[in-house]
């Protein structure tokens, strides 16, 4: 069998390592110096440019299920909320007809469409309402994916949260705890999601196999905490002073809007979909479990 993978990065390279070459695997890449690497990751590399469509024409019937992992375009040009690297790819993958066309296809989404959910518990029959423009980007996007799936492509989308591992770049808070970034005191605090890497891939294997059309899925792990507790239950297992802790008001004076942005969204997600669907045994069903392995 063969599978595209289209954004070959961490997850991509962890998606290949979990089949074992049980799949014959191309990957997309926008980088002719990744070539060599994702060759000895065991995939057949294709150059090719999302934001350059012409270089998308030979993606038309090479294999029969696809893994979008690629993300939006940080900006998509003033006052545009659209995901033109999506749509480029579906319109590469359609150009031969009915009898080209992928059977199946995943594409990994953000839970960032929700915006603020006030820390309330939600499922995936949530309504989106995507605060940035990165999150409008994200929902055209599966809009896009969810308009080929009525077109006959069986097409399912993950909606993902925070991605951490211990050996992932920047895939632990401690560089963070080390730099003495601060937290929202309680009372201000927001409710944070998560996913460890493995999971994730595990869940994307599962999503290509098990996925219902049409079909969205809560790609998160178990874990309850507010984004305050978490950088705390990190400062204790690296054996970190906490961060400060300070109001809204006095964290927006130090801190980034893109920083700002993801304190100002709380949100709990169920993940029985997940489970019970997709079938995936999450290793790491809580983050205290899975940092465990950063600890030195």
């Amino acid at each position: 069998m063969r599978l595209l993978v289209v954004g070959c990065g961490d997850v991509g390279q962890r998606v290949l390592r979990q089949l074992g070459g049980r799949m014959r695997v191309l990957a997309l890449t926008s980088s002719p110096e990744r070539v060599p690497a994702l060759r000895a990751a065991g995939a057949v590399p294709l150059v090719g440019d999302l934001d350059r469509p012409a270089t998308l024409r030979r993606l038309a019937g090479l294999a029969p299920r696809v893994l979008h992992l690629a993300p939006p375009p940080r900006e998509s040009g003033a006052g545009d909320d659209r995901d033109p690297r999506t749509r480029a790819l579906l319109q590469a993958l359609a150009r031969g007809g009915a009898v080209a066309a992928p059977d199946v296809l995943v594409y990994g989404s953000t839970t960032g469409v929700y915006g603020d959910c006030g820390g309330d518990w939600i499922d995936e029959t949530r309504p989106v309402a995507p605060a940035t423009a990165r999150g409008r980007r994200r929902v055209d996007a599966e809009r896009a994916v969810r308009e080929a799936g009525a077109r006959g492509l069986g097409a399912s989308i993950l909606r993902i949260p925070g991605i951490y591992a211990p050996d992932r770049p920047a895939g632990t808070p401690r560089e963070r705890l080390l730099r003495g970034t601060p937290a929202l005191r309680v009372e201000d605090d927001v409710y944070t999601n998560h996913i460890h890497a493995d999971d994730l891939a595990r869940a994307c294997i599962a999503a290509l196999f098990r996925g219902r059309p049409q079909r969205i899925y809560h790609a998160s792990d178990d874990t309850q905490l507010r984004m305050g507790e978490y950088f705390d239950l990190a400062a204790d297992l690296f054996g970190l002073p906490r961060p400060p802790r300070l109001s809204r008001a006095e964290a927006a004076a130090q801190l980034s809007p893109m920083q700002m942005s993801f304190m100002s969204e709380s949100r709990r997600l169920r993940n029985r979909r997940l489970k019970q669907e997709l079938r995936v045994r999450l290793a790491w069903p809580d983050v205290a479990r899975g940092l465990q392995g950063a600890v030195s």
